[in-house]
């Protein structure tokens, strides 16, 4: 079993920048990636970003490349989404999840894909005023 809890939503005004954080505990050894998801009233979940625990790779959205970065901290197994340039369309609730699988190319779709994440966290809110 893996837990993970997200950390630093909030509101924001556009043009602005928010760090969220996610940790992991449990059988972290586990993990091979760590996604961010996000929610958007009326909307379906989407995919931001995922990053693989052992090489550090990173991938993103079309949406957020080049104003979210995402990064690891093994030894603090933590998992951090730094977004800047935040515009009203990035307003939802901010999800962290943990994929187990390994096997598939860490740039494929198969990390983008929300069902294929085992664990999951409650979720941070992330507010962006124009």
């Amino acid at each position: 079993q893996v837990q993970v809890v997200e950390s630093g939503g909030g509101l924001v005004q556009a043009g602005g920048s928010l760090r969220l954080s996610c940790v992991a505990s449990g059988r972290t050894d586990s993990v091979y990636s760590m996604g961010w998801f996000r929610q958007a009233p009326g909307k379906e979940r989407e995919f931001v970003a995922h990053v693989t625990m052992s090489g550090g790779s990173a991938y993103y959205a079309d949406s957020v490349k080049g104003r979210f970065t995402i990064s690891r901290d093994n030894a603090k197994n933590t998992v951090y989404l730094q977004m800047s340039n935040l515009k009203p369309e990035d307003a939802a609730v901010y999800y962290c999840a943990a994929c187990l699988s390994r096997g598939y190319y860490p740039g494929s779709a198969y990390y983008t894909r929300e069902t294929n994440y085992a664990y999951w966290g409650q979720g941070t809110q992330v507010t962006v005023a124009s």
